[in-house]
C-alpha cells in the first residue's frame, strides 16, 4: 500500500515514510492510493479475537510495508494500559428499539491512560513511529508537534513521553480547555516534553502548527540541529488509521450481544470537531463495514452541519467556547481527506477547496459532490442546553452517565431518528470519561457546583453516580505542576526552534 498527497502529484510512499512525515511537504493530508477491502467473512472471524488481535489484523490492510508480529507488537504494547479486558466495550442502552433517545451501543473509547479516546490512537503511534524509524534509516530526533483543543495533548504526551529518538511539543489555547485538561498537560512527566499554552483558540494552534510544518526556513533550522518534525494530530495517517479498527470492534460487539447479525447495516453517530473520528468511520464503511449513514454531531461551532446541508464550508462565523471544548473548531482538517476520496483523488480541485479555505475562508462544492456526500452522511448541530438535557435523559433512563461530547452524538442521533424515522441500530462514539468534564455533568444532573473546585467536583460526581473516579484523573490533585509557558501565537515558531535546541 503506498500513500500520496491531497493537494499534488507526488512520488508515492510506504506508510512508515507517510507516519514520519506526518504532513506533505505541500501542505496536503497523506491517503492511501486505494481504500482496501474487508469480507463479511473476515468481519465475523473478529468475533473471537482480543481487541489487539482485531488491530493488528485491520491495521494490516493498510500498513502493509509493517509485519504482522511487528503490528502484533504495536497492539500489544499500545492497549496493555488501558483499565478494562475489553478495551473498547460497547454499552447496551435500549428499551424500546423505536425510542429515538437512546443508541444502541454506546461504544466506550475512554479506558486508556488519559481517560479519552485519543488514547486508542496515541498508544499506538508511538509504537509505529519507532519501527518506522528503523524502517527508513532515519538516525535524526524526530520532534512531535501537536495544537491540541483538550484531549489530543495530553494522550501525545503521555504516549511520547521518554521515548527514545523523539520529543513531543503541545500547544493547546489558553483558557480553552477544562481544568482537567489542563491539569493532564502541565504536570506531564518526561525529559523530552513540553507543554505551551496559546493566547488565542484552538484554530490559532492549528494553524501555527501548519504554518510551522509549512516554512521552509523552520525546517532548515531544525534539520541543522538534527531534528525533523512530525505531527500526532489526525492529519498524521499513523494517529487516524489506529481509529477505524474500533468501528470493526464495536459492530463485532453488536454482533456478540445480539443486537444485530452480521451484514446488518448500522449508523454511526460521533461527535465531531476536527472530522478526524467520524472519517476513521467513512474509511470502515468504504472497507465493507456495513454502515447505513454516518451522523456527524456537531455543538455550537457548527460549521460542519452547515457543510452537509449546504455545500458550502465557511469560518467565517463567530467562535464559541462551549461545553464541549474539543469540539470547538472552525477548521476541520480531515474534511481534506474526504474531499479527495469523493472527488475519485482530484487533487486540483481539492487544492482550490484548500486554497480558497485559505484566502477567503470558505469554498463550495459542486452539486454532485453534493449528492454523493447526502448519501453517507446526516448532520446535526446541538446546543448546549440539549447536551444537558441528554445527559439527564440517559442518566435517568439508563443510570448511564454520559461526558459532554457523547451527548452531543446521541442528541444528535435523536434529531436524525426524529427526522428520518430511521431506527438503524446504532453505535454512537462515547469519546470522553464524563469525569474529564464534571462542571457541565454535574450540572445536568441537577447538582450546584458554583464555587466547587473541578478537582473536588470528581468526588461529588462520584457520590452523585457511584460511577469509578480513572486514577489517573484521580491523582491530579496531588500533582506537581511542571510546565507554565504561555506565548502569542506568532511567537510559536521561536519556542519550536527554542525547545528542538535543548
Amino acid at each position: 500500500m503506498k500513500y500520496t498527497s491531497t493537494r499534488s502529484k507526488i512520488k508515492p510512499i510506504n506508510s512508515a515514510e507517510a507516519i514520519l512525515r506526518g504532513l506533505s511537504d505541500d501542505g496536503g493530508l497523506f491517503v492511501p492510493e486505494k481504500i482496501p477491502k474487508v469480507t463479511l467473512d473476515e468481519i465475523g472471524a473478529l468475533q473471537t479475537l482480543s481487541y489487539e488481535q482485531r488491530a493488528a489484523k485491520i491495521l494490516g490492510k493498510f500498513l502493509t510495508d509493517y509485519t504482522d508480529d511487528e503490528l502484533g507488537e504495536c497492539s500489544e504494547l499500545a492497549y496493555n494500559f488501558f483499565d478494562v479486558p475489553a478495551r473498547i466495550p460497547v454499552a447496551i442502552l435500549i428499551q424500546d428499539p423505536k425510542n429515538p433517545i437512546a443508541p444502541v451501543g454506546e461504544m466506550e473509547l475512554f479506558h486508556g491512560p488519559t481517560s479519552a479516546f485519543k488514547d486508542v490512537a496515541l498508544q499506538m503511534l508511538p509504537h509505529l513511529m519507532r519501527m518506522a524509524l528503523k524502517k527508513v534509516g532515519e538516525t535524526k530526533e524526530i520532534l512531535i508537534l501537536v495544537a491540541t483543543s483538550g484531549d489530543t495533548g495530553k494522550a501525545a504526551l503521555a504516549g511520547f513521553a521518554d521515548v527514545p529518538q523523539t520529543k513531543v511539543m503541545v500547544f493547546y489555547p489558553d483558557g480553552g480547555v477544562s481544568k482537567i485538561q489542563r491539569l493532564q498537560m502541565v504536570t506531564q512527566r518526561g525529559d523530552n516534553v513540553n507543554v505551551t499554552a496559546v493566547r488565542g483558540n484552538f484554530d490559532d494552534c492549528q494553524n501555527g502548527v501548519k504554518k510551522i510544518f509549512g516554512d521552509a526556513k523552520i525546517r532548515d533550522e531544525l534539520d541543522k540541529l538534527g531534528v525533523k518534525l512530525s505531527s500526532a494530530n489526525s492529519i498524521n495517517w499513523g494517529r487516524l488509521v489506529p481509529q477505524i479498527v474500533y468501528y470493526f470492534a464495536g459492530y463485532v460487539e453488536l454482533i456478540k450481544s445480539n443486537q444485530i447479525k452480521l451484514g446488518d447495516k448500522i449508523n454511526i453517530s460521533v461527535p465531531t470537531g476536527n472530522f478526524g473520528n467520524i472519517l476513521a468511520a467513512y474509511y470502515a464503511m468504504r472497507m465493507g463495514l456495513p454502515v447505513r449513514k454516518l451522523i456527524c454531531a456537531s455543538n455550537m461551532n457548527d460549521v460542519l452541519t452547515e457543510f452537509f446541508r449546504t455545500g458550502v464550508y465557511n469560518r467565517n462565523r463567530p467562535f464559541h467556547k462551549t461545553i464541549t471544548p474539543s469540539m470547538d473548531i472552525l477548521i476541520s482538517s480531515n474534511l481534506e481527506r474526504l474531499l479527495y476520496h469523493e472527488t475519485n483523488g482530484d487533487i486540483k480541485q481539492v487544492a482550490r477547496y484548500m486554497s480558497e479555505l485559505n484566502t477567503l475562508g470558505k469554498y463550495k462544492i459542486d452539486r454532485k459532490l453534493k449528492e454523493r456526500l447526502d448519501k453517507i452522511f446526516h448532520a446535526e448541530a446541538v446546543t448546549e442546553d440539549e447536551t444537558r438535557d441528554y445527559i439527564k435523559r440517559i442518566y435517568d433512563s439508563f443510570k448511564y452517565v454520559l461526558d459532554t461530547h457523547s451527548a452531543v452524538a446521541v442528541a444528535a442521533l435523536s434529531k436524525y431518528r426524529g427526522k428520518t424515522k430511521d431506527f438503524a441500530p446504532v453505535l454512537s462514539a462515547g469519546t470522553a470519561s464524563p469525569y474529564k468534564f464534571t462542571n457541565a455533568v454535574l450540572t445536568a444532573l441537577g447538582q450546584q457546583v458554583d464555587g466547587v473546585d473541578d478537582l473536588k467536583q470528581l468526588h461529588m460526581l462520584n457520590v452523585t453516580t457511584n460511577l469509578p473516579v480513572p486514577k489517573n484523573l484521580g491523582a491530579l490533585s496531588t500533582a506537581e505542576i511542571l510546565h507554565g509557558d504561555v506565548c502569542d501565537k506568532d511567537e510559536m515558531p521561536e519556542r519550536v526552534i527554542k525547545f528542538a535546541a535543548k
